[in-house]
């Protein structure tokens, strides 16, 4: 089972797409190397519609991701808006399960603080508020950044994201 071929093929609605991909993805039907295919090889819609299934599938285990975790924080470089911002989502999702692993996504996330979309920014926002909640290692160097990247921040539903988890840690 190609993960691009079913999204080639389908005449799915989207939503309905995004649910049946994700429990293949659940029931570890494709490989991480078909999943790396896919956003290889596939449009931005395609592979937008790739990492929406993984981060639909984080929501219910955010453990699955750990097989695709290379592949997520090479698509929060993605070209495409929605690959970026699904990114970001399955980072958020997966923080609190895999607290040092995130940690990889750090610099990527970072540069996505400045995207120019505002579902990117709130997408970063989510995943690095997540981070701060469930990282403590790291909670200190990012306390500093995240001050700084609210400071800067014009948009305040992108900036209350950062606020509330600013909140939940007593910041």
């Amino acid at each position: 089972m190609k993960i691009l071929d079913e999204i080639k093929k389908s005449d799915k609605k989207p939503k309905e797409l995004n649910a049946f991909i994700a429990k293949l993805i659940l029931e570890k039907k494709p490989s991480a190397d078909d999943f790396t295919e896919a956003l290889s090889y596939g449009d931005d819609a395609e592979r937008g519609t790739c990492i929406e299934a993984l981060e639909y599938a984080t929501q219910t285990n955010a453990g699955i991701a750990k097989i695709y975790l290379s592949d997520v924080i090479k698509c929060l470089s993605d070209k495409s808006p929605r690959v970026k911002w699904e990114a970001s989502r399955v980072i958020g999702n997966i923080a609190k399960a895999l607290p040092k692993e995130t940690e990889k996504a750090l610099d990527a996330l970072f540069k996505n603080t400045t995207d120019k979309g505002t579902v990117v920014r709130w997408s970063t926002a989510f995943a690095l508020g997540e981070i701060l909640k469930h990282n403590q290692t790291i909670r200190t160097t990012l306390l500093s950044k995240i001050n700084a990247i609210v400071k800067k921040e014009e948009n305040n539903g992108v900036k209350n994201v950062y606020v509330k988890a600013l909140r939940v840690i007593g910041k």
